[in-house]
């Protein structure tokens, strides 16, 4: 089975990464009735409330960069094939000379480093927006098991990259042609990116849709891992609204594969047209 899907950007290549996949319960959408659910699933012909984990590759020239690592080994076995996605576009740990984190949410920075705390991009140069780096870094605020676990984690992987860890605000540029997206909500630092070079474009809305069956049908369904659920859902509406006004190619961290499309206005909601 491959792992990747790629498309180009102008001279810029985008490759999606799938580390796994995964099934959430109704219970991770709080407020949300289950007939509603059940509705909007049988419209996608789900039986079930699929997400996938997601990293990328842009490569520019000389530059390779990494968006996200993935969750390693933290939920099971249908997860942790990041090694074997990298290794499927021909692109090893030491090639990757830029390394973008989304937001220090576990399934998106536990791939960075090794079980033992060691970085894995040993030639990386890492880029993450400052108000991310603030919320995790205070420890007192997280009394939840969970959420203080999440933070020691955050707080590992900052340790592992230390100065080469770069911070942003608003729409920082990592290299020419790709933009940081704030996107704030599901955490007050959360971002995207953006890919522009000619004519083309390519936006990741990072992890404004982890159910797609759900929340692209009806943008208003917020998941428990949002921080700030109404910022998170007016970044959403904001964001797919962007994407489907512009005619961009998209994707996320938590698209289905085959992972990269466009998006059409479906109602009050959008469908995902695949390339």
């Amino acid at each position: 089975m491959s792992r990747i899907t790629k498309t180009k950007v102008g001279d810029i290549e985008v490759i999606s990464l799938t580390d796994g996949a995964f099934e959430f319960g109704s219970e991770m959408f709080p407020g949300t009735e289950d007939a509603e659910i059940d509705a909007l699933l049988k419209q996608d012909n789900k039986s079930a409330i699929e997400t996938n984990f997601n990293a990328f590759l842009v490569k520019s020239g000389d530059r390779t960069l990494l968006v996200d690592a993935g969750p390693r080994d933290l939920f099971g076995e249908t997860c942790g094939f990041l090694p074997d996605a990298l290794a499927e576009a021909e692109t090893a740990p030491e090639d990757i000379t830029d390394l973008f984190i989304t937001h220090l949410h576990p399934d998106h920075i536990a791939g960075t480093i090794t079980p033992e705390g060691q970085a894995v991009f040993p030639n990386a140069q890492v880029t993450l927006a400052e108000a991310d780096h603030a919320f995790w870094s205070d420890a007192s605020q997280f009394t939840d098991e969970t959420l203080s676990q999440w933070q020691q984690l955050a707080t590992a992987v900052l340790g592992a990259y230390g100065d080469r860890v770069e911070l942003v605000n608003g729409e920082a540029g990592i290299f020419p042609g790709v933009t940081v997206l704030p996107m704030p909500g599901h955490t007050p630092g959360h971002c995207g990116f953006r890919v522009d070079d000619g004519a083309a474009s390519f936006a990741h809305v990072g992890d404004i849709v982890h159910a797609q069956s759900l929340q692209l049908a009806n943008p208003e369904i917020a998941i428990v891992f949002d921080i700030d659920a109404d910022a998170a859902r007016a970044t959403r509406k904001r964001a797919l609204d962007m994407v489907a006004s512009d005619g961009l190619k998209f994707s996320g961290g938590h698209i289905l594969r085959p992972s990269m499309g466009v998006l059409e206005r479906d109602g009050s909601g959008y469908r995902i047209v695949t390339e």
